[in-house]
């Protein structure tokens, strides 16, 4: 049996990952694999339940540290429910966000210290880790034109944000192997080539 592979796409509100996480998964049908994709907070009946309470914008003032147990609660479920099941059966499991979206949403840019971020969220993954991670990289203004800021994540000031983005490309230059950073700003054509460029390179 093939083993399993873990993928996770990253990136700031409107990057455009729903779109290039589908572009993966044909990738990898193509090649024969079964693939999964899942999102976070969700993909399991718990984790839908959280990602109601955590993306309302009527609960707006809900603190940072609220935010990341309710993350953690719904990765737990999600890894032990949904992706080390399917990684064991050999799929391919592609995951619109992870554990780096914490990182950079409730660390670089909430305020909780990143140190502490990593050690609590070490607990809901495990030793869960992406064998690649897509960056996608946008201008924050571009991409939260792109988004429509519906959601209470979205809603969350520029300079939230701009330290989002800065967060992201922090932990890419920290993990140069692990991610791949693409500019969501190219046409959708050229960014699709240069994610089969990285995918032919690391899973050929």
């Amino acid at each position: 049996m093939k083993k399993g592979i873990f993928i996770t796409f990253e990136g700031g509100e409107g990057a455009g990952k729903s779109t290039h996480i589908r572009f993966a998964a044909s990738y990898f049908r193509r090649k024969g694999r079964k693939v999964l994709l899942v999102r976070e907070p969700g993909s399991t009946p718990i984790g839908e339940q959280i990602r109601n309470v955590l993306l309302h914008p009527k609960n707006k003032a809900m603190s940072v540290g609220t935010e990341l147990f309710l993350y953690l609660a719904a990765r737990a479920e999600l890894v032990k429910e949904v992706i080390e099941p399917a990684l064991k059966k050999g799929w391919v499991v592609i995951s619109d966000r992870f554990e780096d979206s914490t990182i950079v949403y409730q660390g670089y840019a909430g305020g909780i210290p990143v140190s502490e971020v990593k050690k609590t969220a070490k607990q809901a993954r495990g030793n869960l880790v992406p064998r690649l991670t897509f960056l996608l990289d946008l201008n924050v203004k571009k991409g939260l034109g792109r988004s429509g800021r519906s959601d209470r994540m979205e809603k969350k000031s520029l300079a939230f944000h701009g330290r989002i983005r800065s967060g992201y490309l922090a932990l890419a230059r920290q993990n140069p192997k692990r991610f791949a950073v693409i500019s969501s700003a190219a046409s959708k054509s050229e960014v699709q080539k240069k994610i089969k460029a990285r995918l032919d390179h690391v899973f050929s």
